[in-house]
């Protein structure tokens, strides 16, 4: 199987991008820092904010890998705050990488999913797309656009073969989060709220994310298409008493 990870050189994308490497696949990494992932990884510079970009890298990527079956597009961006926080600017930089990213990507490496007999594409979402979260509204509505787009994309390619599905991630235990988490007042009492704010009691591991990608992108899921699969310890699902000591 040949492999394109966008967002691949850290986190969840290059958790992914290694696993599906120890599954057999010969992957590539398309990321701003694409230069560092190093073996067994191919490596590819690529900014999903700009179209010529994402064309030579993904042409690059596939010419190198004699051809794709699996895309992840995992390349996104956060942001905080209300809806009255954040301004234009950041608006249409969220939504430019988060959903236009994605889009780019696809588009450029649709011609070479079709040529495939196992062709799958698996888009890293996030709770935050079904789940009200505050200090979120720009974050959520990037996600809840990439719910959307899955679900329309896997009508529109279903009948060419080609299968989409999402991951819907919890909070995650990234250098992203780490970032977040490094600003705050407290970074102990943050991480300890996020942790209570799953039910499981802890961050969702990178890894955890990655396996159920790598299960939607693989056979196994032959069937599977059009679905959000919740990586989130229980946040959107269960609705927990609380704790008794």
């Amino acid at each position: 199987m040949r492999a394109v990870v966008t967002g691949g050189a850290s986190g969840i994308g290059r958790a992914t991008a290694l696993l599906l490497a120890a599954r057999g696949a010969d992957v590539a990494v398309l990321d701003l820092a694409g230069e560092t992932v190093g073996a067994p990884l191919r490596g590819f510079k690529a900014d999903v904010a700009d179209d010529a970009s994402v064309r030579a890298a993904v042409d690059a990527a596939v010419e190198a890998l004699g051809g794709l079956d699996i895309l992840v597009n995992n390349a996104g961006i956060g942001a905080a705050g209300t809806v009255a926080d954040n301004p234009d600017e950041e608006w249409h930089r969220v939504l430019d990488v988060n959903v236009l990213g994605l889009v780019r990507v696809t588009r450029a490496a649709l011609p070479s999913l079709r040529r495939s007999r196992h062709a799958a594409i698996v888009n890293t979402c996030s709770v935050a797309a079904t789940a009200g979260l505050p200090q979120r509204a720009l974050y959520s509505a990037s996600k809840g656009a990439v719910l959307a787009l899955t679900l329309a994309m896997a009508a529109d390619h279903v009948r060419e073969g080609i299968r989409v599905n999402c991951v819907n991630p919890g909070t995650t235990d990234t250098p992203w989060v780490g970032r977040l988490l490094d600003v705050a007042p407290d970074p102990e009492a943050e991480r300890a709220a996020l942790n209570a704010r799953q039910p499981m009691g802890r961050l969702v591991g990178a890894d955890e994310v990655a396996a159920a990608i790598v299960y939607l992108a693989g056979p196994a899921a032959a069937s599977v298409t059009g679905t959000a699969l919740a990586v989130d310890g229980g946040m959107q699902g269960l609705r927990l008493r609380p704790a008794t000591t």
